[in-house]
């Protein structure tokens, strides 16, 4: 059985509002990483990459998921976009940044410089198909 996703309804005119959070996340983890604060830069990550699921949730369906499972955020993003190549990439290397939120985050686990290149990687493909869509 297939959890449902737990979703709210937002405007979406709010999209251009989650792009802008999600692109302030992002120039953060750009200084955090400059600065080699690599927890700070994995956080900054994982929820740049959240808002501009959101962005994408709320400009094509007018919902965002609601709740701490993340994991909720790809699912919706699968129901809401078509099912092509382009996007199974671009929703597989959201669930790769997904995967990090709680050891980058609440585990005490110490993140470096390997670390944040992987997931620096994964954001940059990322945010380039999620700005593709948002424009």
């Amino acid at each position: 059985m297939v959890k449902k996703t737990t979703r709210k309804t937002v405007d979406r005119t709010k999209a251009k509002n989650y792009k802008i959070v999600a692109d302030n996340f992002y120039s953060g983890a750009e200084v955090a990483k400059d600065y080699e604060y690599w927890n700070a830069a994995g956080v900054l990550i994982v929820h740049s990459a959240i808002a501009y699921s959101d962005s994408i949730s709320i400009k094509y369906g007018g919902v965002k998921c609601q709740g701490d499972d993340h994991n909720q955020t790809v699912t919706l993003l699968r129901e809401l976009v078509a099912s092509t190549d382009d996007n199974k990439k671009a929703i597989l290397q959201l669930e790769k940044i997904i995967a990090h939120k709680n050891s980058v985050s609440y585990s005490g686990e110490v993140y470096e410089t390997k670390d944040i290149a992987v997931l620096w990687k994964n954001i940059n493909r990322f945010k380039l198909w999620a700005e593709a869509l948002l424009k």
